[in-house]
């Protein structure tokens, strides 16, 4: 066991420290609800952009502000439909609420609005889809308003439209800001919805598994002293913008929070109740107790604190502001670990497993039951364990290579969520490209001049865009601008005549991989692009501002950071165990074991997302998501394996301690496991795709962590390798 912590077990284990322990938590709990907001009032939704706002289309985005300043921000689509072809009635209503929007009774945070009530009916025609079933215009929001105050608005543009009795006239609001709107109305509430469901059904496994009420009371009461004091903490951070407190992580790291605390506690009074059995005090007992699980609950919580700790080297926004929400709850939980918990039980004694008490036992009974079953059998079929088991991972990580991600939000949201349904009336009744058009800015170094000559090169670069593969259109058109037929439309030069825009509309839809692969292409062939049309590089530069720019630069992001998590979890995860287990083989073989285990995971869940619920395609970040906590949190399982095979390998033969410790272990890691896994089950009843995809995920992948990795392969491997150690000697 490490030095520190024996006088911190000592002091802890005995009646006065217990108490004190004890006392302490609950103070800084009654401060912190006191004087601390909750995390919930500073939680903000991650704009997927990258942490230092320094990805290509974040610096076209600050330049298009610049070059075209604008009051506008973000973009609410309003979109009208009928089965049948909108009626004059309709029209009429439309431009009622098109008034409405545009008079001094309208929402106080809108800045524009088409006209629509004002335009020629002939006009207006053009405006509806070809089969004039659907009609859409836009209303822009405020730059910088809050995601509240967006959803606000939006919601007395619906109340209006209630009102105003539209009869049987589909009605729904998309873009950027319904997006907004609806993440908000998805995630009301959610945090209560999520605890309360966490809570009951941990309660519900513990009193089936150990038949004990007050063993399933307790880990939920420290579980949720520990909560208090994160929140407190994570309060205090967003009130002084420490951090940003991201809204997604703080719901994920309540289930993390329970299912680890709980886990912990398991770990804890399952030696406690062994410890019972042998001393008749049960201060003493605890003493002992500790003495055996601190150091694994202290390589445990470090292994998932760096886990945790790598996401800061992260560059994409959504992944960077996980670490600090993370990082900090994981300290927290450790420090519960070693100290909460320990003085609970301690103080509890032998009442603490009614009606099950444990008596001090002179004779130890034998270890019986499937777990001794299995370490039976694991010591005598090794390799068979290991071959079928490799055969079967194999299987699951072949499918990898397959999947397919998806970089589009709306496949997430929820089929009868308004900004979902209005997109998709969009998707089907007007062109894909026209939903999310890409600006081109051409920057110049020095002050343009809107000659002939230059607006040549302009139409000349115009053309060479059109030609592309992918685009379907770029404007302005300026073949007659340059013979001076017509005027230069008002936003095509900038104020500062520096800088000029076009539009492009794609062929595909905006956010599929054909898109971006458009603008991917784009990007590279810039000096080319320029030289065509007669620009010196050294004094023009293209900028590419959008959503599909955006997701581009998202996927790029992603890619880089996969890397670079993938390796640092890896590398200082396997120090870590080296550490803990004073051994070079070993940790290779437990990350080994791992990390193959997470891959089949990944592959298994792809084939079943594919050929099972029929998806085409999933969120590009679940990979990450689940890799970090795959990987942190199975290793938890193996620490505690490994630690009690080498305490029983210091008196008994290698293979003898293998399989003791998969009896002693299994059932209280399998318990563990079972809690895990459903506690993250729980994040299915989300009302994203991407958090039911991550809950299935981590699901089954905690599943073969506690069942298959942790009871056969692992303890197999271990016997495989002594014996072939011995045969060398």
């Amino acid at each position: 066991m490490l030095k520190p912590f024996r006088q911190l077990i000592t002091y802890i284990s005995d009646s006065r420290g217990a108490k004190i322990t004890l006392i302490a938590w609950i103070v800084v709990v009654i401060t912190l609800s006191l004087f601390a907001p909750s995390a919930k009032d500073y939680e903000t939704n991650g704009t997927g952009g990258s942490i230092k706002q320094t990805a290509p289309s974040e610096i076209a985005e600050q330049i298009d502000d610049e070059q075209f300043p604008s009051e506008d921000g973000l973009t609410a689509l309003l979109v009208f439909h009928r089965e049948s072809k909108l009626t004059d009635i309709d029209r009429e209503k439309i431009m009622e609420l098109s008034e409405w929007l545009a008079s001094e009774e309208k929402p106080s945070h809108i800045t524009n609005t088409l006209q629509f009530h004002e335009f020629p009916a002939h006009i207006q025609e053009q405006m509806f889809s070809s089969d004039k079933t659907t009609l859409l215009f836009n209303v822009s929001l405020e730059d910088g308003i809050e995601s509240s105050e967006a959803h606000d608005t939006l919601e007395k543009i619906n109340d209006k439209v209630s009102v105003m009795g539209f009869d049987d006239l589909q009605f729904e609001i998309t873009g950027p800001a319904g997006i907004t709107a609806d993440t908000i109305t998805l995630f009301k509430d959610a945090d209560v919805v999520l605890m309360l469901a966490t809570i009951s059904l941990i309660f519900i496994l513990l009193i089936l598994i150990y038949r004990s009420p007050l063993l399933a009371l307790t880990p939920l009461i420290i579980a949720s002293i520990v909560y208090a004091v994160v929140d407190g903490l994570l309060g205090l951070a967003g009130k002084y913008n420490l951090f940003v407190i991201e809204g997604q992580a703080v719901s994920i790291m309540l289930v993390l929070l329970f299912a680890v605390v709980t886990d912990y506690s398991l770990f804890i009074f399952s030696r406690y109740r062994e410890e019972l059995k042998k001393n008749a005090s049960k201060y003493t007992s605890m003493s002992h107790a500790m003495n055996h699980v601190s150091e694994p609950i202290f390589f445990s919580g470090s292994t998932i604190f760096l886990a945790m700790l790598t996401l800061f080297a992260t560059i994409f926004e959504p992944y960077n502001h996980f670490a600090p929400v993370f990082s900090l709850a994981i300290v927290v939980i450790l420090i519960a670990g070693l100290t909460l918990i320990p003085s609970v039980f301690a103080l509890m004694g032998r009442k603490a497993f009614w009606p099950f008490i444990p008596k001090v036992e002179t004779t130890p009974r034998p270890k019986r039951g499937f777990w001794t079953n299995v370490g039976k059998r694991v010591k005598k079929y090794p390799g068979i364990f290991v071959g079928v088991l490799m055969v079967f991972l194999l299987i699951g990580a072949a499918n990898v290579p397959s999947i397919n991600y998806s970089f589009n939000l709306m496949k997430s949201f929820p089929e009868d969520i308004s900004s979902r349904k209005g997109f998709e009336l969009l998707e089907e009744h007007y062109h894909a490209g026209q939903l999310a058009p890409l600006s081109v800015i051409v920057e110049s170094n020095q002050p343009i001049h809107a000659d002939e000559d230059f607006l040549q090169k302009m139409e000349q670069l115009r053309s060479t865009l059109n030609s592309q593969d992918g685009i379907r259109s770029v404007d302005p058109d300026l073949t007659d601008k340059v013979t001076g037929k017509s005027e230069l439309p008002n936003e095509f030069l900038a104020e500062s005549n520096q800088a000029v825009k076009f539009t492009i509309t794609f062929d595909h839809h905006p956010y599929e991989t054909e898109a971006l692969n458009t603008v991917e292409n784009l990007r590279e062939k810039e000096a080319n692009l320029l030289r065509t049309s007669g620009l010196q590089t050294t004094d023009y530069t293209i900028h590419y501002a959008g959503q599909t720019a955006q997701q581009l630069d998202i996927k790029q992001m992603n890619q880089r950071d996969m890397i670079v998590l993938f390796t640092l979890v890896t590398v200082l995860l396997t120090f870590v165990l080296g550490f803990q287990t004073r051994s070079v083989i070993m940790p290779i073989v437990m990350m080994g074991s791992i990390v193959l285990s997470y891959v089949a995971t990944l592959g298994l869940s792809w084939w079943i997302f594919q050929h099972v619920m029929n998806l085409d395609a999933i969120s590009y970040r679940l990979p990450v998501y689940t890799f970090v906590f795959m990987v942190a949190l199975g290793i938890d399982y193996n620490i505690m394996l490994v630690s009690r095979i080498k305490e029983h390998a210091q008196h008994l033969p290698w293979t003898e301690a293998v399989s003791r410790g998969v009896s002693l272990t299994g059932g209280v890691i399998s318990s563990a496991g079972l809690i895990l896994a459903a506690t993250f089950s729980i994040l299915m009843t989300q009302p994203l795709q991407e958090l039911f995809l991550f809950g299935f995920t981590m699901t089954l992948g905690i599943l073969l962590d506690t069942f298959l990795i942790r009871g056969f392969l692992l303890p197999s491997f271990l016997i495989i390798l002594y014996q072939k150690k011995t045969k060398q000697t």
